[in-house]
């Protein structure tokens, strides 16, 4: 007989995993390597060293190893806020009236409020343990610049954040718990850095992006030997240590005798979607599972969905190593929708391989339709969502009601990334009724594309 399943399941602090799962190893076609902009060459760990901590250029490249060892000092931060719970869905699968189960692995129960804070740590804590004196880094909607101030403050470190200048703006409360941990907040693009006035320059009165305030961090970072940029999303080895969530999640269901049928993830730059499917997708390449992958993004900032896969710069500066992605270009300058954190030119180029050989599907949604799920799992479930787990939200009650009119009793698991307590401007503006949808025109695309760079890698 099977177990009833509980609201939420969960798992002892000695289950926690030990070791971070690395899809690279797990993958049979690799993604291709990153560039290094000056010679167009495959990049070294000599390229990346000056810009990245070097146990951290290690796991980037390391493409065999498919467990990689957490250290007890990283275990003992994550049992502050760790192992998050898996919780089942009932009431919202009620109010859906489907034969679905839906589950989520909610992310949002330490103070940065997302998932973020998997990496965070990690990285600060092999930044001190280099002996450096301070890193630099970006953030969209606040959540990696308030999880990097968190753990920096843990390890003594000095940080300053370059905050897109739009969400600065939407979320100055944000930037205020960041300022509370020591940060120093710095709205991109500036005038701080020849990266931001370049942009500025070309860009008068921007909202910035992303892109943008990732230039600035790696300026400022590789200008002192004692500093380091460290980033929240996008590169391998941010999507390793967020392969906590998808062990964990794997390790609850199977207490249960539950195999998901469908996962499901918001995607920006990927961090929180590839560490969610991480080992349910290596069971997936090694023809242990079927599951079907979707990400979902804004449909504002469509790179899956209307991207190239191409060589493409990570930052709009254009001073980062190339990396293979599906890419609007690293010049497209996002509409300011409030999906902070999903306002990236390009993905993650574990994710973009992943999407382009087939192995996971791809979708956009508008930000009306977001929110409008948004409200209704509140309602339901009882948390209010971060504007960026809501796209996942909103799938996942999508693929629900199809189950309903279908009467196919999926298992559907979501990544709830993180809480939207910062994002009370957004939800004024849904219940206000003044938020509006913007896609991007193929013209808007196309002045994009132009700045994907000419490179024979791209012919």
């Amino acid at each position: 007989m099977a177990k009833q399943i509980p609201y939420k399941i969960y798992l002892s602090e000695d289950e926690i995993p030990k070791q971070w799962y690395n899809l690279n190893a797990a993958m049979k076609q690799k993604h291709a390597p990153f560039l290094n902009p000056a010679t167009l060459q495959p990049c070294t760990k000599d390229d990346l060293r000056p810009v990245f901590c070097d146990e951290c250029v290690d796991q980037e490249m390391n493409m065999t190893d498919e467990y990689i060892d957490i250290p007890e000092e990283i275990r003992a931060f994550y049992k502050m806020y760790r192992p998050s719970p898996l919780v089942r869905a009932y009431v919202l699968e009620k109010e859906l009236g489907t034969p679905a189960e839906i589950y989520y692995k909610f992310e949002g129960n330490n103070t940065s409020g997302s998932h973020k804070l998997n990496s965070a740590v990690a990285q600060a804590y092999y930044a001190k343990k280099q002996g450096l004196k301070s890193v630099t880094t970006e953030t969209g909607a606040g959540q990696w610049g308030t999880a990097l101030s968190m753990a920096c403050a843990f390890y003594g470190l000095d940080l300053i954040v370059y905050m897109v200048k739009v969400s600065s703006e939407q979320k100055p409360h944000r930037k205020e718990v960041m300022r509370t941990y020591g940060a120093t907040v710095i709205p991109s693009p500036s005038d701080t850095t020849e990266a931001g006035r370049k942009i500025l320059a070309e860009f008068p009165g921007t909202g910035g992006s992303l892109g943008c305030a990732i230039s600035e961090a790696v300026e400022r970072a590789v200008k002192s030997d004692s500093c380091r940029y460290v980033l929240g999303s996008v590169l391998d080895h941010v999507l390793l240590h967020q392969s906590v969530i998808g062990l964990e999640s794997k390790a609850a269901l199977e207490k249960y005798g539950v195999q998901p049928d469908m996962i499901i993830g918001c995607v920006g730059g990927g961090s929180n979607y590839g560490g969610l499917i991480a080992p349910f997708m290596g069971d997936k390449i090694k023809g242990k599972n079927n599951i079907d992958f979707l990400g979902v993004e804004p449909a504002s900032c469509p790179s899956l969905t209307r991207g190239k896969f191409v060589y493409d710069f990570c930052d709009s500066a254009k001073i980062t190593p190339l990396a293979k992605m599906y890419t609007l270009g690293c010049g497209f300058m996002p509409a300011p929708n409030h999906a902070g954190g999903l306002r990236y030119h390009g993905m993650s180029p574990v994710v973009s391989e992943l999407y382009h050989q087939g192995l996971m599907r791809a979708t956009a949604v508008e930000q009306t339709k977001v929110f409008e799920a948004a409200e209704l799992f509140a309602r339901t479930e009882g948390i209010l969502p971060a504007p960026e787990s809501s796209h996942a939200i909103r799938a996942a009650i999508d693929e629900a009601l199809k189950c309903k009119q279908t009467g196919e009793k999926k298992v559907i698991l979501f990544g709830l990334t993180g809480t939207g307590y910062f994002d009370m401007t957004a939800y004024k503006q849904y219940n206000d009724g003044t938020m509006t949808d913007y896609i991007p025109t193929d013209a808007d695309l196309e002045r994009g594309f132009a700045s994907i760079p000419d490179i024979p890698q791209n012919k």
